[in-house]
């Protein structure tokens, strides 16, 4: 994958985002406490609302910052530490097709092995915040789990065996932050201490472990994520995938846009490499069905989707649900 496709492809979503979000009207939204909204409901606490200013002019259009409904940004926002709460996507994709199943790894152990190119993918993702104000009136620490799955259902002369799961935990710190320039809020500020591994045996096993920044933007119902990493060294004898950054790069960036009931997301990632250039992106869009239940369409190209593909370019599209939002 070409650095300029994968990248050409984030900016133009990017300037689209930021011109619709020229259309919309209202100032950018504030961190004002608004004890009618019930941090619970997730409509009430994204969908854009009309506030009439003390001056008699017309009512202005505000958006309820996405960034703070998810990491207890403001006071009105702010939930009980030991809950569990979703952190990333919870969703099921009953039916994914990938084009180019990776059947090299496994074939290590099992010669015979095909591939259906129909399977189930599903990802979990919870986290809880266990320490409110770490120092002073800010900081909050929290842990995090996210276990992404892969599952041949439809292989059924083999019994619908399990392909491959993700599973990473992960300890983060979150700060508040709110600084203005161009329009957009520095909301977040973040550093993780991520681990991710596969739980299998050689030669099967994949593992890695990172510390990551986190740096959360928002203008109007338009943000970025922006997660930098950098992985911690192992033994070489030991390491799984000693080359897993020629493919996954050393970060990614996360975009989302919210479109009245509707939600868009852009992953984008890539090594920065003039040779060898690699690198992944993923689409997202979430509608409603009822309630929170959510449709969900999916589509990733590239690098690194799952630990034992990540030197494998996948190239895969899904449909199913999602339970909550995503950032």
């Amino acid at each position: 994958m070409r650095l300029v496709s994968v990248f050409g492809l984030g900016v133009m979503l990017f300037c689209g985002c930021l011109g619709a979000a020229e259309l919309e009207t209202g100032p950018v939204a504030t961190s004002t406490p608004n004890p009618a909204v019930d941090p619970s409901d997730d409509q009430l606490r994204t969908a854009p609302r009309a506030v009439a200013p003390e001056t008699g002019d017309a009512p202005v259009v505000t958006y309820p910052s996405i960034l703070a409904a998810q990491w207890d940004l403001d006071q009105a926002h702010e939930q009980d530490p030991f809950v569990l709460r979703p952190y990333r996507a919870n969703y099921v994709l009953p039916f994914t097709y990938n084009a180019r199943p990776n059947e090299a790894p496994i074939a290590a152990v099992d010669p015979d092995v095909e591939l259906d190119r129909f399977e189930v993918k599903f990802q979990v993702s919870l986290k809880a915040k266990v320490w409110d104000d770490a120092f002073g009136d800010n900081g909050d620490v929290w842990v995090a789990y996210t276990q992404v799955s892969y599952w041949q259902a439809y292989d059924f002369d083999d019994s619908s065996p399990f392909r491959e799961s993700n599973y990473e935990p992960e300890l983060l710190l979150t700060f508040r932050t709110d600084y203005q320039f161009m329009g957009f809020r520095a909301r977040l500020l973040g550093l993780s201490l991520n681990h991710q591994s596969n739980g299998r045996s050689e030669p099967l096993s994949r593992s890695w472990n990172r510390i990551y920044a986190l740096v959360g933007i928002e203008r109007n119902n338009f943000g970025l994520i922006f997660k930098p990493w950098y992985r911690l060294a192992v033994d070489v004898e030991a390491d799984d995938n000693p080359d897993i950054e020629d493919y996954l790069g050393n970060g990614e960036i996360w975009a989302y846009y919210r479109w009245q009931d509707h939600v868009f997301g852009l992953m984008v990632r890539n090594n920065l490499e003039s040779e060898d250039n690699r690198g992944a992106v993923q689409l997202d869009w979430a509608f409603p069905i009822r309630g929170r239940l959510r449709g969900y369409v999916q589509y990733f190209n590239g690098y690194g989707e799952s630990l034992l593909d990540y030197d494998e370019s996948v190239h895969r599209i899904g449909v199913g649900a999602a339970f909550v939002d995503w950032l």
